[in-house]
C-alpha cells in the first residue's frame, strides 16, 4: 500500500520523529482557513501524489506569502504530473499539503526499508539529499552508506546508530537527535510492517 507525504508524516509524527508542521489541502477554499495553524510566512506547497520526482515536475514549490500560495495552488491542483515514477501518462494532483518552510543548512538522505533476501532491516544514508537515490548509486556509490541490522525488540544499539549516521558527520546535539529517528524509524517499520520509509530530503536546519 502507498500512501501520501501529509499521511506518513502524520505517522512519523505518531512515534515521535521531528516532521514540520503543515496541513492538507483538498480544494483551494481551504487554504485561508487552514494555514492559519502554521507559523511561517513562507510556505512549501507539494502536490501530494503516488510518485517520487514531483519536484523536477513542477510538484514541489516554495512560495514567499499567503498570496501567492493562492496563486500557485490554482495552478497545482488538478495539473497532470509526469515523473520518471508515473510512467508517460502522469497522474493528476487531487490534493495539496502546505508546509512551513525550514530555513536549510543541509540537506542529507536517509531510508529504511525491509531487505527480504538477507531478513534484515537495512538503513541507507547518503549526504545527497534532495537527489534521485537510483541516480546517486549508478554516479556516486561512494556517498551511499548501506547498514543491514538484526531484528531485534529492544531497537537499535549505539554502534549501529554510529554506523548509519557516520556519513553526516553530525555534532554532538545532532547525533541525539538523530538517534531517536532512527529509533522511530525502526519502530516505525516493525509495528506498521512498512516496506519502505524514505526521508528525503532528511533536513539540518541553521
Amino acid at each position: 500500500m502507498n500512501i501520501h507525504e501529509h499521511q506518513a508524516k502524520e505517522i512519523l509524527k505518531e512515534f515521535g520523529a521531528p516532521v514540520s508542521n503543515g496541513v492538507v489541502i483538498l480544494s483551494i477554499d481551504e487554504i485561508g482557513k487552514k494555514i492559519i495553524k502554521l507559523k511561517s510566512k513562507e510556505f512549501v506547497l507539494k502536490a501530494q501524489i503516488h510518485a517520487g520526482g514531483r519536484g523536477k515536475a513542477g510538484g514541489v514549490k516554495l512560495v514567499k506569502s499567503a498570496i501567492e500560495l493562492e496563486k500557485e495552488a490554482k495552478k497545482m491542483m488538478g495539473k497532470i504530473l509526469i515523473t520518471h515514477q508515473t510512467g508517460p501518462d502522469g497522474k493528476q494532483v487531487k490534493r495539496l499539503y502546505v508546509e512551513e518552510a525550514s530555513d536549510i543548512s543541509k540537506e542529507f538522505y536517509l531510508s529504511c526499508l525491509t531487505d527480504r533476501e538477507s531478513s534484515r532491516i537495512a538503513f541507507i544514508s547518503s549526504t545527497e539529499g534532495g537527489m534521485d537515490i537510483e541516480k546517486v548509486a549508478a554516479e556516486t556509490p561512494d556517498k551511499i552508506k548501506t547498514n543491514k541490522i538484526e531484528l531485534k525488540k529492544e531497537g537499535l544499539n549505539q554502534k549501529e546508530i554510529e554506523n548509519i549516521i557516520s556519513i553526516f558527520e553530525l555534532d554532538d546535539e545532532q547525533k541525539k537527535i538523530a538517534s531517536k529517528l532512527l529509533n522511530s524509524l525502526y519502530e516505525i517499520i516493525i509495528k506498521k510492517d512498512a516496506s519502505l520509509i524514505e526521508i528525503n530530503p532528511l533536513i539540518i536546519t541553521t
